[in-house]
């Protein structure tokens, strides 16, 4: 039992959780009105768009905002706790990216879940007899409304690949580690954002074997 005026926390103790600020949250979106939106360019797999807001307080202001329809990115996941990565070139960066299989939710109807099994197929030659989520991520909310849903494929087995694009029939397979997300990270070896994010989450749920 504490007295009055006490805390019972230690000195410096907070007694919020880790990451936690104590501050009110900010605004909610409701907060923020969109007004108006017009086309500026209609590509094959996204468009851009100029879209007109208020903020809180009832100021104007206008942003370009490219719209996509999503992705999804599998991280591979073997037996032995290493992953099967793709390596491809990528036009915007002009260089080939090490990354998880991946793609664009661009067929209509198709189910997430499909879109994963076709790209992971189409790219690393693998099936899968288990897929399962593990989260959703925004990629660059500062002009995209873009979401990658990130899964888990397990129980793999190899079959033909059936590459899809251009970049697609370049790009080599790879595996590397669990164990070395981080120094693969900081030796710049893997610099796709998705994928350390997707890893990572695959890390917390793989148990290794008992040996």
């Amino acid at each position: 039992m504490t007295a009055p005026g006490e805390t019972g926390r230690a000195p410096g103790e907070t007694g919020r959780a880790p990451g936690e600020t104590g501050r009110a949250p900010g605004p909610d979106k409701s907060d923020f009105a969109m007004l108006d939106e017009e086309p500026i360019f209609d590509g094959h797999v996204f468009s851009v768009r100029r879209v007109e807001v208020t903020d809180p307080d009832g100021e104007h202001f206008a942003r370009e905002v490219v719209r996509h329809p999503g992705a999804v990115s599998v991280v591979a996941l073997h037996d032995d706790g290493t992953v099967t990565l793709v390596r491809q070139h990528r036009v915007a960066v002009g260089t080939a990216v090490l990354e998880a299989p991946a793609g664009t939710c661009d067929n209509a109807g198709e189910d997430a879940v499909d879109t994963a099994r076709r790209e992971l197929a189409e790219e690393a030659g693998l099936v899968a007899r288990h897929i399962e989520p593990l989260g959703t991520i925004f990629n660059s909310p500062g002009y995209t409304d873009q979401r990658t849903r990130l899964f888990l494929a397990t129980g793999l087995d190899e079959c033909q690949k059936s590459p899809a694009g251009i970049e697609e029939r370049w790009l080599t397979v790879e595996r590397v580690s669990l164990s070395h997300v981080e120094a693969l990270v900081a030796t710049g070896r893997l610099l796709d954002a998705t994928t350390i994010v997707g890893l990572l989450l695959a890390r917390s749920k793989w148990t290794p074997p008992v040996p």
